[in-house]
Formats: structure tokens, C-alpha cells, sequence
């Protein structure tokens, strides 16, 4: 079992920029890939970013590229999202999650955090 918590949403004023954090609990956190979704309401769950187990590479949607940046500190237990630029269209319950296979899709993440809330003012 993995239990993550997320931390850091709010509301922030386009343009401006937030610094979500995810903690893991366990010792095998280093052993999963790791990822960010959102959820607007109305709308399905989205993939935002992933980082591999080693933080050696990472993926990130096509709506995010060059503003949101993943991280995470294995000793730490611990994965950020940085993001910059803030839009309005970037209002949603964020989630991160936890993969043992790593990927972009929904069913490959085994664990869920509770989601917090980013929204973006005009």
C-alpha cells in the first residue's frame, strides 16, 4: 500500500505560478514512476506529466509543455509539479499518482492521492 497526499493548490491569478507537492509514504517509493493528472468539472481526468522511477526522464502533455515542470526527491519520498504561466483552462483538481509500470494512461497507476484544487483567476 502507498498512501500519497498532495499539498500546495490554490487560486492564483493567470500568468502567475503554483508549486504543487505530492508525499509518499513507504520505502518503496523510488521503485514506482510517478505522475500528475487533473480533472475539471464536466470534464474526464487528464494526464498533466510523468517522471520515471529515476527521474531520469519525463513526459508531459501537450497543453503544459514548457510552462509545468515534474520532479521528484527519492530521499524525500516526494514529487513536485512546477507551474508557470498559469491559465485559466489549468482550473482543476490535480492528482498525483503512483505506477509500477509507468506510462500516460489512467489504468497503469495503481495509487491515488486525494486531489487539491489549483484555480486560475482572469
Amino acid at each position: 500500500q502507498v498512501q500519497l497526499v498532495e499539498s500546495g493548490g490554490g487560486l492564483v491569478q493567470a500568468g502567475g505560478s503554483l508549486r504543487l507537492s505530492c508525499a509518499a509514504s513507504g520505502s518503496t517509493f523510488s521503485t514506482y514512476a510517478m505522475g500528475w493528472f487533473r480533472q475539471a468539472p464536466g470534464k474526464n481526468r487528464e494526464f498533466v506529466a510523468t517522471i520515471s522511477w529515476s527521474g531520469a526522464s519525463a513526459l508531459y502533455a501537450d497543453s503544459v509543455k514548457g510552462r509545468f515542470t515534474i520532479d521528484r526527491d527519492n530521499a524525500k519520498n516526494t514529487v513536485d509539479l512546477q507551474m508557470n504561466s498559469l491559465k485559466p483552462e489549468d482550473t482543476a483538481l490535480y492528482y498525483c499518482a503512483a505506477s509500477r509500470r509507468g506510462g500516460t494512461g489512467i489504468p497503469l497507476y495503481e495509487y491515488w492521492g486525494q486531489g487539491t484544487q489549483v484555480t486560475v483567476s482572469s
